[in-house]
């Protein structure tokens, strides 16, 4: 079984509905850390040391956020500029995280079609996650597509519990190593691979 490793940042949690329904008993499931940064670290103060440590216990890393301004809360832009070091993540002798994988978990008050081209966003959300995507193989990680929830300010909470179990679900395969990553690499997000192959296990 893998170790999955959860950075939240979010500085308002308690009061986002959807992030709650997500990681409600999260940490119930077997192997999984749930590292609540903005809980932890209120003065923004990152102890780098327990957070390299963190890291290398853990084989799947999910950077998991609100998608504020097409990027993140501060706190993980301070948690990448301090803890991902040269010489330990990244260089030629930055080996520490190569070959984990990692992703990003978002929330989004966007609808998903508003990230296109020619919509109000202009630039699909895959494109506004390059960043990411490339930080990720600097530091010789595997990168899969993120997991997302558009649209949280008109969700019920009968869509929140279907998107928290696909979370769940997402979580115990990727930790009982069940995905191919190359086949889940194609998709555009980790749910639509959810449920594509939720589809075609319905049909066999």
């Amino acid at each position: 079984m893998k170790k999955i490793l959860i950075l939240l940042a979010h500085p308002r949690f308690e009061k986002s509905r959807t992030n709650r329904f997500l990681l409600d008993k999260i940490e119930e499931q077997p192997g999984i850390t749930l590292n609540d940064l903005y809980e932890r670290y209120p003065d923004f103060n990152i102890n780098v040391a327990s957070e390299k440590a963190l890291l290398t216990e853990h084989d799947i890393i999910i950077w998991h956020y609100p998608l504020y301004m097409y990027s993140a809360p501060a706190m993980l832009k301070q948690w990448i500029d301090v803890v991902l070091e040269y010489g330990w993540a990244h260089g030629s002798r930055g080996n520490a995280l190569k070959d984990k994988t990692i992703f990003n978990a978002l929330t989004a008050g966007g609808a998903r079609e508003s990230y296109a081209h020619n919509e109000h966003n202009r630039f699909t959300l895959r494109e506004l996650l390059v960043p990411w995507e490339q930080t990720a193989a600097l530091c010789k990680m595997i990168y899969i597509p993120p997991f997302v929830v558009h649209s949280t300010h008109l969700l019920t909470d009968q869509q929140l519990v279907e998107y928290a179990r696909l979370y769940r679900l997402l979580l115990q395969r990727l930790s009982n190593d069940e995905p191919h990553l190359e086949n889940v690499r194609q998709y555009e997000y980790l749910n639509d691979w959810l449920l594509t192959d939720k589809e075609q296990l319905n049909h066999e």
